[in-house]
């Protein structure tokens, strides 16, 4: 068998996940680890040498050609490749095929749905639903999966939409209060209008003991709050990250 002739400015590359930009008019790529991408642009991965394949800039990567250096000095003002990979992997479109966006998808709509299912209750039992209830009403109310944002943030956007349909709630926090002094009583009151509900108030010898239940999206004020009008001296203690009915869960 003949061999066949690479020329030296061609590299194959296999298996790789490619990140695209256009610039100046010409086309940029890189090529890149799968699953590391999106571990680089949300900082969880750090060492530059774990995302990229080959420290690279390619006009077209499945083809093995690797840009000119003048072109990148054109186009993006320096020829050190890895300073050019790391722009492009800032600003540059990620290729995905068919399948792996619907694949990503898919587990996307998942974790958001398991995100809902941890977070919220049914008011009326105060126990969770299953993630797959969770999952078919998100399909009721037709929520698009926006792939470039977290599970977590899509979660608080969907749960607005699925109150309009069903029962749904955050899951309480369960917080005590403990303070004294003179601003206590006006401490009080503003932690009352952020709490759901009041469980136990006692005063001793001056002394507040307060336990109550508040929507997680307030723990950083009520936090705030102890601190600033306490002067550090008042303490707020989480009892229950998740205030649930004990048993098991409502499946349908």
């Amino acid at each position: 068998m003949s061999k066949i002739f690479t020329p030296t400015n061609q590299i194959r590359l296999t298996n790789v996940a490619v990140v695209r930009m256009k610039k100046g008019g010409k086309r940029f790529e890189i090529a890149c680890y799968r699953n590391k991408v999106m571990s680089w642009r949300s900082k969880v991965e750090k060492d530059i040498d774990e995302v990229l394949q080959t420290h690279m800039v390619f006009t077209n990567v499945s083809k093995g050609q690797v840009a000119k250096k003048e072109d990148l000095m054109k186009c993006f003002g320096k020829d050190d490749p890895t300073e050019v990979c790391k722009e492009i992997l800032a600003k540059g479109e990620l290729q995905v095929s068919d399948k792996e966006r619907h694949t990503h998808l898919d587990s996307l709509f998942k974790d958001i749905a398991t995100t809902v299912a941890e977070k919220c209750v049914n008011p009326e039992t105060k126990r969770p639903y299953s993630v797959s209830l969770i999952e078919k009403a998100m399909k009721d109310v037709h929520f698009s999966v926006k792939p470039n944002r977290n599970a977590k943030q899509q979660a608080l956007d969907v749960i607005p939409q699925l109150k309009a349909t069903m029962p749904l709630e955050r899951a309480q926090m369960r917080l005590q209060v403990t303070a004294s002094g003179k601003e206590t009583r006006k401490l009080r009151d503003k932690v009352v209008k952020l709490a759901g509900s009041v469980e136990t108030e006692s005063w001793d010898d001056g002394t507040l003991n307060l336990v109550l239940l508040i929507d997680p999206g307030h723990y950083r004020e009520v936090d705030e709050l102890v601190r600033s009008e306490t002067k550090g001296s008042g303490q707020l203690e989480v009892l229950n990250l998740k205030e649930v009915t004990e048993g098991e869960e409502v499946l349908e």
